[in-house]
């Protein structure tokens, strides 16, 4: 059977010849077969692998199983549903205002927390930068000198109270680990192959559960109550030297949860990273695939979407990192009484963590709402 060459390629050329690989032969490949190196080749048809890797910083880490598989009945119909869909959500994201966003937001007790250390945090910044400009500026008039003290006065007391205001709307936070603990104490009943209910393993005391639960989910504990009685002693309900003994017992455990939280963040980003890397391969294969009689513009669609979602997740894994670097610093100076550069490096390490804690939480309101507004289309 006679071989019809490209433009360019000798006629004396074997269809197998590594220097021109596609040509149209009607005997065997049956079809038209499209070079490679174009720019929209076409894509196989393949069973999409999807990973389920649970992430903490991403609101949109669940996706539905439906939605990720592959369904080749009518995938232009499919593809013209998901555009449909990704239309409404745009519009939804384009309704939702910034200030809808913080009202939700300043709804909950953690983002007022949020809102005040981002007021407490710019206020010190301020402070440190006058007080260091000051000291080089010429002296000034008495009445000049005056209002500055005062203002200066005024902020360094609303700092001091925004931090006693923090601490009471975190009060009580010991109730969400607690609540974990007693989960796991009390066990649901136990059923044999044929329905009837096995016999209950013998009751455990509530020591036992406490001190085989997990270690992370302790520490949040102790340190949610010490950081309570350093409040209340900060309020005036317990003795000045209780007080210091439990902030400094808290800051001991918040700097060891930062580190814990440190290496399962390094973890779980790896992982993230092995997935991308195995999705933009796939995405690679599928663009150097040839032409076949069904092939399934849907794979590479949700081979993109998933990769989208994986690169989300990676960007805010590494936002929490730099949060949890900012925390180890400013904790390391109260843990081991650090004093060069102190007032500067607290001020300035608060604020950038207080900036990127805000962005993640208003990144999850905003999704939440975006979701609601979809939805009700």
């Amino acid at each position: 059977m006679s071989v019809i060459a490209y433009p360019g390629q000798p006629s004396s050329s074997s269809h197998h010849d590594p220097l021109y690989p596609l040509s149209f032969d009607s005997a065997s490949a049956g079809g038209f077969q499209m070079n490679p190196l174009s720019a929209h080749p076409p894509r196989t048809s393949r069973n999409s692998v999807i990973t389920t890797s649970a992430m903490s910083f991403s609101s949109q880490g669940n996706n539905s199983k439906e939605d990720m598989e592959e369904r080749p009945d009518d995938p232009e119909e499919e593809l013209d549903d998901d555009d449909e869909g990704s239309q409404e959500k745009s519009a939804a994201k384009g309704q939702v205002h910034a200030q809808d966003v913080w009202r939700e937001l300043l709804k909950t007790s953690v983002g007022r927390d949020k809102a005040f250390k981002l007021i407490q945090y710019s206020m010190k910044v301020y402070l440190f930068f006058h007080t260091a400009i000051s000291r080089r500026m010429p002296v000034q008039g008495a009445r000049k000198r005056g209002f500055e003290a005062e203002l200066l006065h005024r902020l360094e007391s609303a700092v001091s109270r925004l931090s006693v205001t923090r601490k009471c709307l975190i009060m009580f936070n010991w109730l969400t680990p607690l609540t974990s603990i007693l989960a796991e104490h009390s066990a649901s009943p136990v059923y044999t192959a044929g329905g009837a209910e096995a016999a209950s393993p013998p009751h455990k005391p509530l020591l036992y559960t406490f001190l085989h639960a997990s270690p992370p989910i302790l520490l949040d504990l102790v340190q949610a109550i010490a950081d309570d009685v350093s409040t209340c002693s900060k309020i005036g309900l317990l003795g000045k030297r209780t007080g210091e003994r439990a902030g400094r017992f808290a800051d001991w455990c918040w700097f060891a949860s930062t580190l814990i939280n440190l290496v399962e963040n390094n973890v779980e980003h790896s992982m993230i990273i092995n997935s991308q890397r195995a999705v933009e391969s796939r995405l690679y294969a599928e663009s150097m695939a040839g032409a076949t009689a069904k092939s399934a513009p849907r794979n590479t669609k949700v081979d993109d979407r998933e990769l989208k979602l994986l690169q989300r997740q990676s960007y805010w894994l590494q936002v929490q990192r730099t949060k949890l670097v900012m925390d180890l610093i400013f904790v390391s100076y109260e843990v081991f009484k650090w004093q060069r550069g102190r007032e500067a490096i607290k001020a300035l390490t608060g604020l950038a963590s207080a900036l990127l804690s805000s962005s993640k939480l208003y990144d999850r309101h905003r999704n939440s709402l975006v979701k609601t507004k979809t939805l009700s289309f």
